[in-house]
């Protein structure tokens, strides 16, 4: 299995296409803790108010995402308005995850630059402007395939803020992260995962933190969580969660959670149930 292809088998993708047509005017979109937002212009221009970059002006055909979005607007001319896709995305069915953790506040890139994306765009545009039979499923498909190209165009271009995408993007890293991600309940030493990288154990310690922004230790316990909530929210009791993501009892779990959310698994998962954004 590819690298993210391994990492997208953890924290599956769905999309939720929520409007696409012409807009004209103000269009208010509120802060979400749980998803990000696509907003692709097919046609501008457009102006998008709030969000990480206070406010933008988008005059040719691009794809915004806000893996984290906070409160913004798209604002299109009165007359001629704009044609524009809106979804929703979700990794995993949760809010954070380590790929969006890995993306900026804001990716936008035109649609010309995005390698292969025309045959995909033409589809995604005749079910978005039409009224066919399955159009909304079709429609949800398309965008998780137009994400999943984004995400391969961040990885090459580096459009990355460390995390999981920017160690995957890095061919020596990729070997022991695939390892890693594949094992997680491996008793996994600095000598094994530097191995797997072909370097040194001091150079492997070095150049994972400098690409990912966390030493290989913090990496590993904090994917294990993050596997571990992946599971409990599937409803695996915590005595199997341990084992699975290499913790010797549910004790030890627990205060590895605290440490990473601040809460103990309990409560994180009535969090959850009561609709209360996860925590870091």
């Amino acid at each position: 299995m590819d690298r993210l292809s391994q990492l997208l088998s953890r924290f599956s993708l769905t999309a939720g296409v929520f409007y696409s047509g012409n807009i004209c005017g103000v269009h208010d979109f509120d802060r979400d803790a749980r998803r990000g937002h696509v907003h692709l212009v097919k046609r501008g221009p457009v102006q998008m108010l709030g969000g990480p970059e206070g406010g933008l002006h988008i005059t040719e055909p691009s794809l915004l995402f806000l893996p984290r979005p906070d409160v913004h607007q798209l604002i299109a001319d009165d007359r001629h308005g704009a044609d524009v896709v809106c979804a929703s995305i979700q990794f995993g069915g949760g809010g954070r995850n380590p790929i969006t953790d890995s993306l900026p506040d804001l990716v936008i890139v035109p649609l010309a630059d995005l390698p292969g994306a025309e045959p995909l765009l033409a589809l995604l545009y005749e079910e978005a402007f039409s009224a066919q039979n399955g159009r909304q499923a079709a429609l949800d498909r398309l965008c998780e395939l137009l994400l999943i190209r984004l995400l391969r165009f961040c990885m090459d271009q580096g459009i990355t803020q460390g995390g999981a995408l920017a160690g995957l993007a890095d061919p020596k890293l990729a070997k022991a992260l695939i390892g890693l991600h594949a094992e997680p309940a491996r008793a996994w030493t600095l000598t094994a995962m530097a191995g797997l990288a072909g370097m040194s154990r001091a150079r492997f310690a070095l150049h994972f933190r400098a690409v990912t922004g966390d030493t290989p230790a913090d990496y590993l316990a904090a994917w294990r969580i993050t596997q571990a909530q992946r599971l409990l929210r599937a409803g695996r009791p915590l005595k199997h969660v341990a084992a699975e993501v290499g913790y010797g009892s549910p004790s030890a779990l627990t205060r590895a959670f605290v440490r990473k959310t601040g809460h103990p698994p309990t409560h994180w998962l009535r969090g959850l149930e009561a609709g209360t954004p996860e925590t870091d």
